[in-house]
């Protein structure tokens, strides 16, 4: 806990057995209550390395749902745990663990609701191995939605994200695509509702075991990357209204 606030890292994994020790040994158990485990329906043996290392809470979903369905598991679970701040950590070890003290002390002390780690601030994304074609693509989809959702953040694509429960609570994130572009679609129901954001500078790692999606599905991530901010932009015109948008009290 960090001043009370109960804070619950959420672990959304698919093919994560050879990551989840070296990712869950760095988790800073002096300051995080609960860890919870989403299993979507992996092949390997994620659910029983995640035993072995004691996780109390996991989750396995007997069909694959998506990297959004796996979150929207996380996420419920962790407020069901009653989390005052929640964390969303890969399991690839893509991310490290480490930052998780200064975002959880963001929240915590009422500065931010919600943080990104970013991998665009400083040299982190092309210096820990991230594809050329992903670092351009990344920042021309992060140009077109700052221009339509009229912000300023470095990157919308990080995997890497604190929120304070009232975030979470408010806005409709059910409502969401269960595919990758659910993250895209999160952002954008925050900004929606008035929540500011911060970035952290976050170092990544690209190697055989992290997490990737390949070329063909990042055309379709892109593609629903830019309906997202249109899509946004009209509803916040009153051109469009879509139940995403729709803000809890």
């Amino acid at each position: 806990m960090i001043l009370g606030k109960k804070i619950v890292i959420v672990l959304p994994a698919y093919n994560a057995a050879l990551t989840l020790q070296q990712t869950y040994a760095e988790i800073p158990f002096d300051i995080v209550d609960e860890v919870v485990l989403v299993d979507d329906n992996s092949k390997d043996e994620t659910v029983i390395v995640g035993r072995q290392l004691g996780i109390q809470h996991i989750i396995k979903h007997e069909q694959n749902r998506g990297y959004g369905g796996n979150q929207k598991t996380c996420y419920n679970k962790a407020l069901e745990l009653g989390a005052d701040i929640v964390i969303m950590l890969h399991p690839d070890y893509q991310y490290t663990p480490k930052l998780i003290h200064s975002m959880a002390y963001l929240i915590a002390n009422g500065v931010y609701p919600v943080v990104l780690g970013s991998r665009i601030l400083g040299n982190g994304a092309l210096n820990g191995g991230m594809p050329l074609y992903k670092y351009v693509s990344n920042r021309l989809l992060t140009l077109f939605q700052n221009l339509l959702l009229w912000q300023k953040l470095s990157e919308y694509h990080t995997g890497y994200r604190a929120f304070s429960a009232e975030v979470l609570k408010r806005i409709n994130y059910e409502a969401n695509s269960d595919d990758f572009v659910f993250d895209n679609e999160m952002l954008s129901q925050i900004m929606y509702a008035g929540y500011e954001i911060a970035e952290i500078t976050c170092p990544t790692k690209y190697f055989e075991e992290a997490s990737s999606i390949n070329f063909s599905r990042s055309i379709k991530y892109g593609l629903g990357v830019l309906r997202t901010s249109v899509v946004h932009r009209l509803c916040k015109w009153k051109v469009l209204k879509r139940e995403m948008y729709k803000v809890n009290n």
